[in-house]
């Protein structure tokens, strides 16, 4: 064959190759396209380019066998698992569940703890949430409109569809908001209210939030974590450690300067601890404590010269030994010592200034009483870098029963102070811990708990948990060797919305009383607290 002849021959070879390869392309091309769906049963959905959006951002997952079921309901726990992850928040195992049909072992504990804690959902009775229940359109926007933080009115309560009448006076408002930011449409000119919500329904209406980039930012932001003082009391350094590893603290407050009748004095200082702490880029604030004794304390404030000292010694050994700061507790002060406490911290702060350190001044909510006359809130707060409200012993042991810290008395006292005290000096003081109050026959009592043990003893007797969203916290009551027990519980259910105030308030950050008191639970809440406190959605 010659040149010519071998040249034609191999053209049309290669003609017929490419046919083939032509015919063969379409079927191929479908199959890669269907292969790199995360779904096999997807294709034909009209939500697959947004299943397959929030499958790659690890926001819904399929239901077993490479399947998503697009056309199956979506329950109640499923929508509320999909919302914490669309809104960026952690799953946490709350130590305190708060419904029956929700146990601790049931895959949407986590996810369902952490939806009710920041007002997402609610249960559908006080005790019970559901979890298997369908989700109806007009219950996925209102829990839409809440995740989302739409501030919804009378007004916003025009839907625009044929059947509005159908939809309930509670869900009205979110589903025009819902229409009108284009995240939750209707069919048309209706909406379908009571039609359980499809698993793809709520794929498209998650993209629809994910489409707004205001809102995605926000979301996919780093939390500020503002100032968290974790005050050491009963550890161990090492413990001490441990426990702030396992938090979100990032500011050590040890018990280390006390007044004494000699003068101030360093007491049980560790040098090991200053040095982790600055490994671990944390500051250190040493508290300086008087003991709650009114009358030694009132030695050193009503003389000058003493006074003088104490500061001189403060300032000190701060310079000698690395110290970022002090957090004056100085509690019991007599009202006759006012303007002597008052230029005590004036003083420290001239004193601490010269030696670029932080002063932080410890203060109950004012009370208008002998406890708080003390203190002049809005001049202390002139001279320290931070007030802290220790937002805690509303009810303590000796008076009536009550709640450690209930949620409008916090408030009270915060919008007290802050018309003395700017906001951005504020730090809030939360308790890690309750009392257990005892009604018997030789009156009313209590003891001090840590939060584990308190949840140790609601887990041994069972009480009926009911939450007061007045005060902000669940109460429980029981029986134990024929006393009556009541408690105000504490958890990351009530430090959260604790927390929750505190943002809104924009306040400079939180303290804790005391590290080692708190079930490891609380710190994932505050987080989400704090996280979900800061978007601005509109």
């Amino acid at each position: 064959m010659n040149r010519l002849k071998r040249k034609q021959a191999w053209i049309k070879a290669l003609a017929s190759i490419l046919a083939v390869l032509a015919l063969a392309t379409p079927f191929r091309s479908e199959v890669s396209a269907a292969a790199q769906l995360p779904f096999d049963d997807i294709s034909d959905s009209y939500a697959k380019d947004a299943i397959v959006r929030l499958y790659q951002a690890n926001l819904i997952d399929g239901t077993g066998a490479g399947r998503f079921e697009p056309r199956k309901a979506v329950t109640r726990a499923e929508l509320a698992t999909m919302l914490d992850r669309l809104f960026g928040l952690e799953s946490v195992a709350a130590a305190v569940p708060a419904f029956t049909d929700v146990p601790e072992k049931a895959w949407s504990y986590g996810w369902v703890s952490t939806a009710v804690q920041m007002g997402i959902v609610t249960g559908i009775s006080a005790s019970t949430f559901g979890p298997d229940r369908q989700v109806s359109r007009q219950d996925a926007a209102a829990m839409l409109a809440r995740a989302a933080k739409q501030a919804l009115s009378a007004s916003s309560e025009a839907t625009g569809y044929k059947d509005a009448d159908q939809i309930a006076s509670y869900a009205l408002a979110a589903v025009a908001q819902m229409k009108e930011l284009g995240i939750m449409k209707g069919d048309g000119t209706t909406f379908r209210p009571a039609a359980p919500v499809t698993r793809q329904e709520a794929a498209v209406m998650m993209d629809n939030v994910l489409q707004r980039e205001a809102w995605t930012s926000q979301i996919r932001a780093a939390t500020e974590m503002k100032i968290q003082i974790g005050w050491q009391y009963g550890q161990t350094t090492a413990q001490f450690e441990k426990q702030v590893l396992s938090s979100n603290v990032n500011t050590l407050s040890p018990r280390w300067f006390f007044l004494e009748s000699s003068g101030m004095t360093l007491s049980g200082y560790d040098a090991s601890l200053l040095t982790w702490a600055h490994q671990h880029g944390k500051p250190v604030w040493a508290m300086v404590g008087n003991h709650s004794d009114r009358e030694m304390t009132h030695g050193m404030l009503s003389d000058s010269a003493k006074r003088t000292a104490a500061v001189a010694y403060l300032a000190n050994e701060v310079k000698n030994n690395g110290l970022d700061g002090l957090n004056v507790d100085f509690e019991n002060v007599d009202p006759q010592d006012r303007s002597g406490f008052t230029q005590f911290i004036a003083d420290l702060a001239s004193g601490l200034d010269s030696v670029h350190a932080v002063l932080s001044v410890n203060l109950s909510p004012d009370t208008y009483s002998d406890w708080t006359d003390a203190y002049d809130y809005a001049a202390l707060g002139k001279s320290a870098d931070y007030i802290v409200m220790m937002g805690y012993d509303q009810h303590w042991n000796g008076g009536s029963a009550g709640s450690v810290s209930s949620l409008p008395w916090l408030e009270s006292g915060l919008n007290t102070l802050i018309t003395r005290v700017p906001a951005s000096k504020v730090i809030l003081a939360l308790p890690l811990y309750t009392r257990d109050w005892t009604v018997g026959s030789a009156g009313t009592t209590a003891q001090d708990w840590s939060l584990v043990y308190q949840n140790e003893t609601l887990k041994a007797h069972s009480p009926l948990m009911v939450w007061n969203a007045d005060l902000g916290q669940y109460t429980a009551s029981y029986s134990d060797q024929g006393n009556t027990h009541e408690l105000w519980v504490e958890d990351g259910r009530s430090l959260a919305a604790k927390a929750s105030l505190g943002e809104r308030l924009g306040l400079a950050g939180y303290a804790y009383w005391y590290m080692g008191g708190e079930s490891t639970d609380v710190w994932g809440s505050l987080r989400n607290a704090m996280k979900f406190s800061s978007y601005r959605f509109k």
